[in-house]
């Protein structure tokens, strides 16, 4: 059996071809996609583009038996039923035009959605982007007084588009603040208090099932991308964890049956995967900005080439008493504070741009460190963790974390694991198992004062905090 897993993430559209038979599983097209700031903190991708793109993977991947789709989480748009028509761009899930807003609801709202949702009031959940578009857009107020309003997360106007199924499923759902995280239901009080019609929302589904199918191929599975990537890993049981690190970095561990609620450590709970006759759920934890830090500093010349990421001559950076915090975005879990920007701490005369670039990649791995110590203290997590995306490749990167977390780290050969986890979902929809490609390195944790780094860079955190006020 063939499968194409479509990864629509935040900078590119990529497609893997997975075949039961003969145990392949590669990449076969990548394309990357615009990327629009018309205001300070806005962020938009082109609906049109992103369709256009994963058309051309799907091409490119050539006959297949079934297909599955992960999307970006949280990114959303509104679109028309009857044309099928992008009513709005794709507002990000980076995006934060809709902080004052929520600011409104006030303590009140916000424990609502914290005990229906397990969400945080924050921008960069999809409910108040919804509203932002419903306010702001004629187009979709039209759509709505006509009874023609479609609004969702893009798997949903993927689905819609493509597959001819208005559908999202339960793991998306359960990061728009809008779904009862015990029901699996869209919640009429929260849809009330975000300000969305909830008529205008997709249907929910499980993970694992029927999705309509493109060209004549069922759609077997759809998901978010980072619990594709949870069951890429092969994390299946409670305490199993993983790190993506990617435009931004993104821990989730297994709580099995259990609803982990934690939002004192700052933590999500969330659905780990649905497959109809079972749901799991795990906790996650995320760091707004890894890659996206990355492709900053290489943009302003901090960074001239990836390559020099994977290794340096001099001792760590913040033992040398150099630092710096990634919150181009602002700081997600555990602090969930979008007033905290980015600086660097503790240059001189003799810092260079090499002391720089390191500071910077042990900066992203001490975010992710916080994140999985919040975790650790609420979900006791297995001795080693598994992590992918473009940093993981990086030797030093790993071996930094591994020393500051006190961990085995596993970086897989094949590191395609959110395209994978979704086709191995799309597969066990089919009735298939896919075994993953073999292969790995292992870093172990070495002698190192990770109090000393704990406290240091969390001063350095908290500098960096109100500044946006």
């Amino acid at each position: 059996m063939r499968i194409a897993a479509i990864d629509q993430g935040t900078t590119s559209t990529r497609v893997l071809v997975a075949d039961d038979r003969t145990g392949a599983a590669k990449i076969c097209k990548a394309i990357r996609h615009r990327q629009s700031y018309p205001a300070s903190g806005w962020v938009e991708h082109d609906p049109e583009e992103l369709v256009s793109n994963i058309l051309a993977c799907l091409e490119a991947a050539g006959e297949v038996d079934a297909i599955a789709i992960a999307n970006q989480g949280e990114s959303c748009l509104a679109w028309d039923a009857e044309t099928k028509a992008a009513l709005s761009p794709v507002i990000v899930w980076q995006d934060d035009r809709t902080a004052a807003d929520l600011a409104s609801l006030g303590a009140a709202g916000a424990d609502l959605v914290m005990e229906r949702a397990g969400l945080p009031l924050d921008p960069y959940f999809s409910a108040s982007k919804l509203a932002w578009i419903l306010r702001e857009i004629p187009a979709a107020k039209e759509a709505l007084a006509a009874g023609r309003l479609r609004l969702g997360t893009t798997d949903a106007f993927f689905l819609d588009r493509l597959a001819g199924v208005f559908a999202t499923d339960v793991t998306t759902g359960s990061r728009t603040s809008l779904m009862n995280l015990a029901t699996s239901r869209w919640d009429s009080d929260l849809c009330a208090l975000l300000g969305i019609p909830i008529e205008t929302l997709p249907e929910i589904r499980p993970t694992v099932g029927d999705f309509g199918s493109i060209s004549g191929v069922p759609v077997r599975a759809a998901m978010v991308d980072q619990q594709a990537a949870l069951y890429g890993h092969g994390c299946r049981e409670a305490g199993d964890a993983k790190i993506t690190f990617g435009t931004g970095a993104f821990a989730l561990a297994v709580t099995g049956d259990q609803i982990v609620r934690a939002p004192e450590k700052g933590l999500l709970p969330t659905v780990a995967w649905a497959t109809g006759t079972e749901t799991l759920y795990a906790v996650d934890g995320g760091v707004y900005d890894a890659g996206s830090a990355v492709e900053w500093a290489t943009r302003i010349g901090v960074v001239s080439d990836v390559a020099e990421l994977d290794r340096f001559d001099a001792e760590p950076a913040i033992d040398r008493g150099l630092v710096f915090v990634p919150a181009l975005s602002g700081l997600a879990c555990p602090h969930w504070d979008r007033s905290a920007a980015s600086l660097y701490l503790g240059m001189s005369g003799g810092t260079t741009r090499e002391d720089m670039a390191q500071a910077l990649l042990e900066g992203i791995a001490l975010r992710a460190c916080e994140v999985i110590a919040a975790i650790d203290e609420r979900v006791p997590l297995k001795r080693a963790i598994s992590i992918d995306g473009g940093l993981a490749r990086s030797s030093y990167f790993a071996q930094f974390l591994a020393d500051s977390l006190g961990r085995e780290i596993v970086v897989a050969d094949f590191d395609e694991r959110t395209a994978f986890g979704a086709a191995a979902l799309a597969a066990l929809g089919s009735g298939v198992a896919l075994s993953a490609p073999e292969g790995e390195r292992r870093f172990a944790p070495r002698p190192v004062d990770r109090d000393a780094r704990t406290r240091r860079f969390a001063d350095a955190v908290s500098r960096s905090r109100g500044w946006r006020n």
